[in-house]
């Protein structure tokens, strides 16, 4: 790709709004120095240097399309209470609109707490609930997503699926649904429980160890043609254009249908000096989405939001991607 033309799809971010639905958290860090062994127990102890919160789940990728430029618009269902409002400040920090979430008495905003010590990580404790949405909850959400999708311009929908609870089958089916007859691309990042409900999405994006889970087929995974062999199988399956594997240190693999035929890339990892890989898939969709929702084709979607997903992972904690570092490594590779 020229750089005029990497230049100009960079620019082209800015004009795109995603709207993004699925499981939001808060990440709390307590970040600090291991010199000695506790005598209660043998057990680290971590002297505190620092405390920092950030945004997960679907809001770090919400974060992420704010920080390429484009406008996120975020709708999520978080519990009545006092982290509630945290959530509700860094989002604003962010300049981000909270008008997408709704505050629930039924559950709690699901919280993790991280202990970083030594530059690495000790210990993650979750304060959560992953019940699925109550019958009111879901029509009060189907109400802003449909408020939404009828009153403002839409270019791309993800469902960020967590396993907390929002993203149930019925949600799922029906935002799919809704998006299709609007001619809106939908882009998903799955887990296990409805790993196999996203049917005719757009862009699918399981790691390795999500899709053996997921189709339940125990595919050899030591070369691309026998993780193909897996891919195959679940767009068989979900019947939906894309479906990027991403492979940790081994890179991305996206497969594309179109008119039935089935055409591949395999894009490898850069080398790079990991330091917190938590976060770095919340990046790689929402590049995928943004490139995609500007017509890019297989390849350089996989590209451009590999190389994204790896840069992340040299930050400590859910961190967004900086636009115009991603720009120059993109240009520069």
């Amino acid at each position: 790709m020229p750089r005029e033309d990497i230049k100009a799809l960079f620019d082209s971010f800015n004009e795109k709004r995603i709207l993004i639905i699925g499981d939001v958290m808060l990440d709390l860090y307590l970040n600090g120095k291991v010199e000695r062994i506790s005598p209660e127990a043998p057990v680290p102890i971590v002297a505190v240097r620092n405390r920092f919160a950030r945004l997960g789940g679907a809001a770090n990728v919400a974060q992420n399309i704010k920080a390429l430029g484009a406008e996120p618009v975020l709708c999520s269902i978080i519990g009545d209470d006092s982290k509630s409002h945290d959530f509700f400040d860094l989002l604003a920090e962010h300049g981000m609109p909270g008008n997408g979430i709704i505050k629930s008495k039924e559950r709690r905003t699901t919280t993790k707490y991280r202990i970083i010590g030594n530059n690495a990580q000790m210990l993650r404790v979750d304060d959560e609930d992953t019940f699925n949405l109550t019958d009111d909850e879901y029509d009060a959400l189907c109400g802003k997503i449909d408020f939404i999708i009828a009153n403002e311009r839409i270019d791309g929908i993800i469902l960020q699926d967590y396993n907390k609870g929002v993203l149930t089958e019925k949600l799922i089916r029906r935002t799919i649904a809704v998006a299709n007859e609007k001619n809106i691309p939908v882009g998903v990042d799955p887990k296990k429980n409805n790993f196999l409900v996203y049917e005719h999405s757009t862009l699918f994006k399981p790691n390795l160890k999500e899709l053996k889970e997921g189709i339940s087929y125990d595919f050899p995974t030591d070369t691309i043609e026998g993780i193909l062999s897996g891919v195959n199988v679940l767009q068989d399956k979900l019947q939906c254009r894309f479906v990027m594997n991403t492979l940790s240190e081994r890179g991305v693999l996206i497969q594309e249908i179109t008119d039935g035929v089935k055409s591949h890339h395999y894009i490898p990892a850069h080398l790079r000096k990991i330091a917190d890989v938590s976060g770095a898939g919340d990046t790689v969709l929402g590049v995928a989405m943004l490139c995609l929702v500007c017509n890019q084709d297989a390849y350089h979607i996989a590209a451009i939001s590999n190389l994204a997903g790896g840069l992340v992972c040299e930050e400590i904690g859910a961190v967004p991607i900086n636009k115009e570092r991603l720009l120059k490594e993109t240009e520069k590779i």
